[in-house]
């Protein structure tokens, strides 16, 4: 069954409840509260309209003398926290309950039997808008769990296939340049000398320096490949921005500041700065238990500078997390930089990386 049509199942079942739970009542009545549990098929669509409709359908119904059943409204309520809508969810609920006895004063009930039973079922009222707007939230925490396990679960396959194509690539590079390099020289060496003698050269030596010219060239369109991903372009500092955004929308208080002008920084010093300020903020959600991160790019004369501070449950004295900080440390010491990872004094995690922009 599709999403839609539970929708328009459960409305209809609320709707039915409803009906038959406000027996004995009057025709608007009843319309009423048909009407307010059918609005609940578009709580996914439009909560905060839901949540506002439910409302007013049980105020109306107040209205006529009866007494009020909040079913339909506590699914709105449990449908709007989901969604994220905290503030309107209060908002809305004190309204609602504010609300009721203004209504009750313009329905024809005996007020003074009324006033001795409201007191009873607002309590209950409360405590059940209470528990419909905690369940709504429980299960949108649990959500955003999920969805942040899953792209962790995603970003550490793609980090371990990137770091799988580096060290082939790696391996292609020891084992395979400086043997063709050699075989290469060679060869041209051979034609050259040939040449300045007057000497004919032998076709078979032409074959040899042309083919190891071309296997250089294919040996680096394979390394370039294996580094550079072109249907994935390799991110830069450019893209740290977003990083720091996609770690607030988890909750996190993340601030990126930049000194600096960004002159003609290689393409590995990018690559590497944008590892560090992931990994580092991984790191701080996953571990850190931190409610702020400050990330500080600083491009200096010969180097560019990268602080990443949290101010987590790390304090001086224990060993710091072991978690990606291994590949880090690989990254920049492959660019003959230097990186430091520690407690702070003050508390909290600091990770501090500076890049040559000069390659080694």
């Amino acid at each position: 069954m599709s999403t839609r049509w539970l929708d328009w199942a459960i409305a209809a079942g609320v709707a039915a409840s409803l009906v038959v739970a406000g027996h004995p009542a009057t025709g608007p009545g009843y319309a009423l509260l048909a009407a307010g549990g059918l609005v609940l098929a578009a709580r996914r669509r439009a909560p905060r309209t839901v949540l506002a409709a439910t409302g007013l359908l049980a105020l109306g119904y107040q209205a006529t003398g009866a007494d009020v059943p909040v079913i339909a409204f506590l699914f709105a309520v449990y449908a709007t926290m989901r969604a994220g809508h905290r503030v309107f969810t209060l908002a809305g609920s004190v309204l609602m309950l504010a609300t009721l006895p203004l209504a009750a004063l313009v329905s024809p009930r005996d007020l003074t039997t009324y006033e001795a039973f409201a007191q009873t079922r607002d309590v209950l009222q409360i405590a059940w808008l209470i528990a419909a707007a905690a369940a709504g939230e429980a299960l949108r925490q649990a959500e955003r769990r999920a969805d942040e396990a899953e792209r962790t679960k995603e970003e550490a396959a793609r980090r371990r296939a990137n770091e799988e194509r580096l060290h082939i690539a790696r391996e292609l590079h020891d084992s395979l340049t400086h043997q063709i390099s050699v075989i290469k020289l060679q060869a041209e060496v051979a034609v050259h000398l040939a040449r300045k003698r007057g000497e004919d050269v032998p076709e078979p030596l032409l074959v040899i320096r042309d083919a190891g010219r071309e296997a250089a060239r294919e040996l680096r369109a394979t390394l370039e490949a294996l580094r550079d991903d072109d249907k994935n372009p390799p991110h830069g500092i450019k893209d740290v921005p977003e990083l720091v955004e996609r770690a607030r929308a988890t909750g996190l208080d993340a601030r990126l500041t930049i000194e600096g002008r960004h002159d003609a920084v290689p393409a590995a010093v990018e690559r590497t700065a944008y590892r560090i300020v992931q990994e580092s903020l991984t790191n701080i959600a996953r571990h850190a238990a931190a409610a702020t991160a400050r990330v500080h790019i600083d491009y200096r004369q010969d180097a560019v500078v990268i602080e990443v501070d949290d101010d987590g449950t790390a304090v001086p004295g224990k060993a710091e997390p072991g978690v990606g900080l291994l590949g880090m440390r690989e990254r920049v010491t492959a660019l003959g930089g230097n990186l430091q990872a520690a407690p702070r004094v003050e508390g909290g995690f600091r990770v501090q990386a500076e890049l040559p922009v000069a390659q080694p």
